[in-house]
């Protein structure tokens, strides 16, 4: 076995890259990374049902956008057919595997006899002595390995710790089906040994296959991969996630609003942890990271936690690389498409000079679509029911002489300047600052809420400033 670490990530074509999906490849990403290793792409794609192209497409889209990037390309494990056929044959030649010819009829039979004792069904063995002259003419078999009948399988798990498994329970499992077709659990052992993977990491939905598996790397005197298997996300509830807690696409979440980093920060983060550091880079991630320190307990997807990391990354940002992610996400944000077609130099300009107040705001890129919603507004401004509390018959008489003051800053234009003037309008009508701000802003924003008055003054420029206000006014 070589001393680089070689991880993959191998999920089934049979939909979107879901967030358990993607933690499971980020922890293998990670790994990889931290070790100066590889990880390799395997797309398994033998069920042809429930395989399609559009969920390939839909999982290689969602690993890019989160920035997972594999080496190589990726593989098709339905591509790989013939050479898992070879290796069964090759175990049947080698005494480890026979042909077995029971009909369907005689395994339900089995199955029933089981059920009726209350065991596991479990296939009896029947053919793995018998000389294969004896099958039915005609008939086409299907290859099982032989599994040991005594003793016990044991999984080295760096997450699990060991495991034993009795092998009375594993039973002659079919590596290759009766029409040529290789079993999951067989092809998995193939490519992994063929890909020269070293470390395999994935849910722990799959600790029962890495005993059988283990079956097989030992039939063909392979080198068993080092094993950790994670624990699956539950939802805040304590069930297994699902549609209804979160377990959805990522693309989902690229719509909800959620950066890429703060995405895998969270998922890093649940089933691992490095001391009590919340907030962490990529970089950070990939030097701390260990697999043999994730948690054994299932972790808990938290709607309410991911969008406080989410919001803490935005801030921590610099204006220019948020400026960058929001505009090339603004098509999949819901008002984004609408916001991304009046774009231009301007209106840009000044959502690069607002985002500093936005981004103390939002925790979302929706939100900050929302937030910056004024700049691309147009004359007269809707008015949210909020803010149309706050322009009353007296608060518009505020407005009257804030109207005046500002018009009175002919030559510097700046929050600082706006500021000086609407304290003064304050002072004089002896109001509190608040009085005059919230109409202000009201009557600037069409909403209750947003970054600094001030600010928003600056970034709106004299002219808009003015005429907005001046709406408001007649």
């Amino acid at each position: 076995m070589s001393d680089k670490v070689v991880t993959r990530f191998a999920p089934s074509p049979t939909g979107y890259l879901h967030i358990g999906g993607a933690r499971t490849a980020l922890f293998n990403w990670l790994y990889a990374k931290h070790t100066s290793g590889t990880m390799l792409l395997r797309i398994e794609d033998t069920d042809r049902e429930r395989s399609n192209p559009a969920a390939t497409a839909a999982i290689l889209d969602g690993l890019t956008w989160l920035g997972l990037t594999w080496d190589g390309e990726p593989v098709s494990q339905f591509e790989r057919a013939p050479r898992h056929r070879e290796v069964a044959e090759e175990l049947v030649r080698m005494g480890k595997a026979y042909y077995c010819y029971a009909t369907p009829a005689e395994l339900e039979a089995m199955r029933e006899a089981a059920r009726a004792k209350g065991l596991p069904p479990r296939y009896d063995g029947r053919w793995r002595d018998r000389d294969p002259s004896e099958a039915p003419a005609g008939a086409k078999g299907a290859i099982r390995i032989k599994a040991p009948t005594e003793g016990e399988t044991v999984v080295h798990d760096r997450v699990q710790g060991e495991v034993r498994f009795p092998n009375k329970d594993l039973d002659d499992f079919i590596i290759l089906r009766s029409d040529g077709n290789p079993t999951y659990m067989h092809a998995v052992v193939v490519d992994d040994h063929d890909m020269g993977v070293t470390h395999i990491i994935r849910g722990d939905d799959h600790l029962t296959n890495a005993a059988r598996q283990t079956v097989i790397y030992d039939a063909m005197g392979w080198d068993v991969p080092s094993m950790s298997h994670i624990p699956l996300i539950h939802g805040a509830d304590g069930a297994k996630l699902s549609k209804r807690h979160g377990a959805l696409g990522v693309e989902a979440y690229r719509a909800m609003g959620y950066l890429p980093e703060a995405l895998l920060n969270y998922l890093a983060r649940l089933g691992w942890s490095h001391g009590d550091d919340e907030i962490m880079s990529i970089k950070d991630m990939i030097s701390w990271f260990d697999i043999g320190d994730v948690n054994k307990g299932a972790a808990r997807f938290d709607f309410a936690k991911l969008e406080a990391i989410n919001g803490a990354h935005m801030r921590r940002m610099s204006d220019a690389e948020l400026f960058d992610i929001f505009i090339g996400t603004l098509p999949y944000l819901e008002g984004g498409p609408a916001m991304a077609a009046r774009l231009n130099d301007a209106n840009k300009a000044q959502l690069l000079a607002a985002l500093p107040g936005l981004k103390e705001r939002a925790k979302t890129l929706i939100e900050l679509v929302d937030g910056a919603a004024f700049l691309f507004a147009t004359r007269p401004l809707p008015i949210d029911d909020k803010a149309a509390l706050l322009l009353n018959d007296d608060a518009r008489k505020i407005l009257r002489g804030a109207h005046e003051a500002l018009n009175g800053l002919a030559s510097s234009w700046t929050a600082a300047a706006a500021e000086a003037a609407i304290r003064e309008v304050a002072i004089a009508g002896g109001h509190k600052l608040g009085a005059v701000a919230q109409p202000l802003r009201a009557a600037l924003t069409g909403k209750s809420t947003s970054p600094g008055v001030f600010d928003v003054l600056a970034v709106l420029g004299r002219e808009e400033s003015l005429a907005r206000i001046a709406d408001q006014i007649d």
